[in-house]
């Protein structure tokens, strides 16, 4: 109901309008661009520590692997819950190079951690790595320390 046009109020006279002027470059403009959102994200400032303990991406020359960062300029690690957080997967998005060296380093780091075996799962076309378990905390400061 009340979703057709034919329901809908008539456009009044258009002449009980106020005038619209349209200015191309008015010298207020500057004000109005300083309150718009811009476009992209802009890049940090380089600074040597931040507040939020943010790392910039300053990988070790002769890794065969990268992450890349998100938009955002943050790693992408994520952890999925499933099954009313039961089941907690940590995944690794925009893996590029060698991903099964990538792959096999963060595993035998977490199984030393854990003194058990993990699963994982590896998606090549997608640049995806998947580990069971929650395990943010470490994929992120191995990533870090790496400089990914």
């Amino acid at each position: 109901r009340l979703s057709s046009f034919r329901s809908s109020e008539p456009v009044p006279d258009i002449a009980q309008f106020p005038e619209v002027e349209v200015v191309r470059n008015p010298p207020e403009w500057k004000y109005v661009e300083r309150i718009l959102a811009p476009r992209t994200v802009p890049r940090p400032s380089p600074k040597e520590s931040y507040p939020s303990g943010w790392k910039p991406a300053n990988p070790q020359p002769g890794l065969k692997y990268t992450v890349l960062r998100t938009k955002n300029h943050m790693l992408p690690v994520y952890l999925q819950r499933a099954f009313r957080g039961q089941r907690r997967i940590t995944v690794i998005r925009r893996v590029e190079g060698d991903i099964w060296l990538l792959e096999a380093e963060l595993r035998y780091l977490i199984e030393k951690q854990l003194n058990r075996p993990i699963i994982t799962r590896v998606n090549e076309m997608t640049g995806q790595i998947a580990f069971k378990g929650d395990h943010v905390a470490v994929v992120e400061k191995f990533l870090l320390d790496k400089g990914l």
